[in-house]
């Protein structure tokens, strides 16, 4: 057992982690989605907008796979290995690459802004960049996703970790900011790993879950893990999301 676990770490922790691409994880893990289809609604808004921003664009994997933009498409992207990948996924369909985590655009220029899983939103710059009619539209990671794998490392959570992306705290923010939320979606998703590889994976791509993980910091509740799928069968947590789509009076 020893040397299968050390072989599946060694494997998860050497493959790369650029981008937003989860296909690494076929077959070794499986995220039900949500029900919405948030890659075909904002597909559907990108064909009929005049100019959109795409915050937070990752590899630009989302945005790459609508078939329509609008004639002036932007997104923004902060992570260096991301912003190589959007910009050759993304570029030759015009789109401009805005190396920033920040929102150097002019007042009122966008009718859409979009954001799929962004870390933090910033509602209020949302709402200075849109257009009066205008709407930000987002996919979000919801309250205490994927907590049973963050509390086997971490143990229990506080309910103010637990809660703090509750999309209450998203409409209200959204409302302090002068916008009307007028689609507010939410759902729990079933999500299973079959191997301690594609935790490690999981772990190293989506940093926020476990803060400073490492492979050498937590090697032995890893070990523990890996003990149990192999006793017990996959690891079942569950992902929340939720969509939002706010407009601008």
């Amino acid at each position: 057992m020893g040397g299968v676990f050390e072989n599946l770490v060694a494997e998860a922790s050497a493959v790369s982690v650029d981008g937003w691409d989860f296909s690494w994880l076929d077959g070794r893990a499986t995220e039900a989605r949500p029900s919405w289809g948030y890659q075909r609604l904002l597909g559907s808004r990108l064909g009929v907008a005049q100019a959109a921003l795409d915050l937070e664009t990752g590899g630009g994997e989302v945005l790459g796979g609508c078939p329509a933009l609008p004639p002036l498409m932007a997104a923004t992207e902060s992570w260096p290995p991301n912003i190589a990948k959007a910009s050759a996924r993304l570029r030759p369909r015009g789109v401009r690459i805005v190396a920033t985590a920040g929102f150097p655009f002019r007042d009122a220029v966008f009718d859409l802004v979009s954001s799929r899983h962004p870390v933090t939103t910033s509602w209020s710059e949302i709402a200075r960049v849109l257009r009066s009619g205008g709407t930000y539209f987002s996919q979000q990671v919801g309250p205490a996703s994927v907590f049973e794998l963050v509390e086997f490392f971490l143990g229990p959570q506080p309910d103010e970790g637990r809660n703090s992306r509750h999309p209450d705290h998203a409409v209200a923010a959204a409302t302090r900011a002068g916008l009307e939320v007028v689609d507010l979606r939410s759902e729990s998703l079933r999500t299973e790993f079959f191997d301690i590889g594609a935790v490690v994976y999981f772990l190293r791509k989506v940093i926020w879950m476990v803060p400073g993980f490492t492979v050498e910091r937590y090697r032995d509740k890893l070990r523990q893990l890996h003990e149990k799928i192999d006793r017990d069968g996959p690891f079942v947590a569950h992902t929340t999301r939720f969509l939002i789509e706010a407009r601008k009076p």
